[in-house]
């Protein structure tokens, strides 16, 4: 019985060990990511040898000698770059023992890394097929949206991603690494569909907010990274402040992410907004700008008002005329930045996604249509930021002249995913 206890103390020495390497590959972010790789190989060596401490005669049997390759290759695979040994070790365990669901998952991953994505998602789903599990879900998700990139069928598979992110939130509702993982799958659903979809983009920051209540994702700098991203970058939900925080909290736990170089354009943005916005308040040109605005042809489910009359959020059956003082340009790509006063000479800006640069340019009269306003104002490292913001959420809602922008002035933004096989 003795024996038997000591066999199964080793066995567990060894799991323990793997798992502990792994959670070193999680929460370890160096600035220098070579010493991260560096140190992973440290401990994997020191994994591998208690692996091989365990005695032949205790690894002999076909399950047995299955357990030995799964986590012998689940050791060599915690390195980010592909490994052929690690593959071997991992398929000769599932061949082994067929029913090792992790084994099939570490086996997915480790095709994934050499781009044999098909492949690598076979195993997944055979992995899935040995039971439900929320890593083995999480894991296809994000295999999907990077099968998604380029794909003929890139909304059907990143459908699938949300459902299988979804799949395994209800197998564990508090798991922050799924819901993580649904903020993910959402934010880039919000992208795939030309930015244009609010609710995604409402889906996806509720999935990271509850992702945060869970004390291991604290650990996750991706995650503090995405959060952030969803509130500068797509400008919907204007939350600067948080912005600027998130990414400076994900630079803190991981440098490689330059989040420091998001926090510097966010920055650089705003500081080209206050000075426009000052530089036009009492530009002489103004009232000759609002005064050239000329009315349209109103359908009766529409009103007219001007930005001061704007309620905070949407204004449903409500639109505003605005002249497009300049387009501001920035680092960040999107959305586009411009400048517009409007017939009291009220000066604000205006984000739009989805179109080309040049669908909008200075002189041109905009009627925007049930805008979604916000009155910004908040401070940053001593520095006041004050400003109107006015934003549309579809294409249709932008009349350049009188007229509705054109079909072929849409874009589809891509949103880089950051995976981690």
């Amino acid at each position: 019985m003795s024996d038997q206890n000591g066999e199964e103390d080793l066995w567990a020495k060894v799991t323990k060990a793997v798992d502990d390497l792994y959670n070193l590959r999680d929460t370890y972010f160096p600035a220098n990511p070579d010493e991260k790789v560096f140190v992973l190989q440290k401990e994997s060596d020191l994994a591998l040898n208690l692996l091989d401490s365990i005695p032949f005669e205790q690894r002999k049997l076909p399950m047995q000698r299955a357990t030995y390759e799964y986590l012998r290759g689940k050791i060599l695979d915690v390195i980010p770059d592909y490994r052929k040994e690690a593959e071997d070790h991992l398929s000769k365990a599932v061949k082994l023992n067929p029913s090792l669901a992790d084994a099939w998952l570490c086996l997915g991953n480790s095709i994934w890394k050499k781009g044999d994505l098909l492949s690598a998602k076979n195993c997944l789903n055979l992995a899935l097929s040995k039971g439900p599990n929320k890593k083995i879900l999480c894991q296809l998700s994000m295999l999907e949206r990077r099968m998604s990139q380029g794909a003929e069928n890139q909304s059907e598979l990143i459908e699938e991603s949300i459902q299988h992110a979804k799949e395994a939130i209800t197998l564990d509702v508090k798991d922050g690494h799924s819901w993580y993982n649904l903020g993910n799958a959402c934010l880039t659903s919000f992208f795939v569909m030309g930015a244009w979809d609010h609710s995604k983009l409402l889906q996806s920051l509720k999935a990271y907010q509850n992702a945060e209540k869970d004390e291991r994702m604290r650990s996750n700098p991706d995650l503090y990274f995405n959060c952030a991203t969803v509130s500068p970058v797509n400008k919907y939900l204007e939350n600067y402040e948080r912005a600027l925080s998130g990414f400076e909290a994900a630079a803190s736990k991981d440098p490689s992410l330059n989040a420091n170089e998001e926090v510097k354009k966010i920055l650089s943005l705003l500081d080209k907004l206050d000075i426009l916005l000052k530089a036009n308040a009492k530009a002489k040109r103004l009232a000759s700008l609002a005064s050239s605005l000329t009315a349209v042809n109103w359908t009766s489910s529409y009103k007219m008002a001007s930005v001061d009359l704007l309620s905070e959020g949407l204004n449903k059956a409500t639109a505003i005329l605005g002249k497009v003082l300049s387009f501001v340009k920035h680092d960040s790509g999107t959305p586009l930045y411009y400048l517009l006063c409007d017939s009291d000479q009220i000066c604000f800006i205006l984000s739009v996604y989805g179109i080309r640069n040049d669908a909008i340019r200075e002189g041109d009269q905009l009627t925007l249509l049930e805008p979604n306003y916000r009155y910004v104002n908040f401070s940053w490292n001593g520095k006041c930021y004050q400003f109107k913001s006015v934003r549309v959420d579809f294409l249709e809602q932008v009349l350049v002249n009188g007229k509705g922008l054109p079909a072929n002035q849409a874009v589809c933004t891509s949103i880089h995913a950051q995976h981690k096989p």
